[in-house]
């Protein structure tokens, strides 16, 4: 399976592509856990249906150290006993952040309020960017089709 289009291949496409990446390295620097923007970039890629988004974020996980039992149960996670109670409103804010189409109003005040129990201001910050970030990562890869399955650990750092 071939992508679509080449997305770095084209200037204007290749720069924003890589200011994108840019906002996900700052990300990193945040102190929202690891643990926590993996899982939040894994639960968005997959209820966005980006193949080449969950192969990255599930090698990276394993590869930093997350079990793999965290990682299949991700997708049911409502119904695990595995996740913090930090990491359920996290992957809260991603459901309904991802889902803003489907959702009369966005982001619940009852979500939001939970995730405020949990991060702090700069935390949710950086938990409000990643969940766009990942999001619009993921709309590249599924609109250009994009496969997953060739990622290799740290292939873009």
């Amino acid at each position: 399976m071939e992508p679509r289009l080449n997305f770095l291949a084209h200037p204007a496409s290749g720069k924003a592509l890589k200011h994108l990446a840019s906002a996900g390295k700052a990300l990193a620097e945040s102190t929202l856990p690891a643990a926590t923007r993996e899982l939040v970039a894994l639960r968005a890629s997959q209820i966005n249906g980006c193949g080449f988004c969950v192969d990255i974020h599930t090698k990276e996980a394993t590869h930093a150290g997350e079990t793999l039992t965290r990682l299949h149960l991700l997708a049911t996670w409502r119904e695990a006993s595995v996740y913090t109670e930090a990491e359920r409103a996290a992957l809260e804010l991603t459901e309904q952040g991802t889902r803003i189409a489907d959702a009369a109003g966005g982001v619940t005040e009852e979500t939001w309020a939970n995730a405020a129990k949990h991060y702090d201001e700069d935390q949710l910050a950086a938990l409000v960017a990643e969940i766009a970030v990942m999001n619009a990562f993921n709309r590249l890869n599924v609109i250009t089709a994009n496969p997953g399955g060739d990622y290799q650990v740290g292939q873009f750092a």
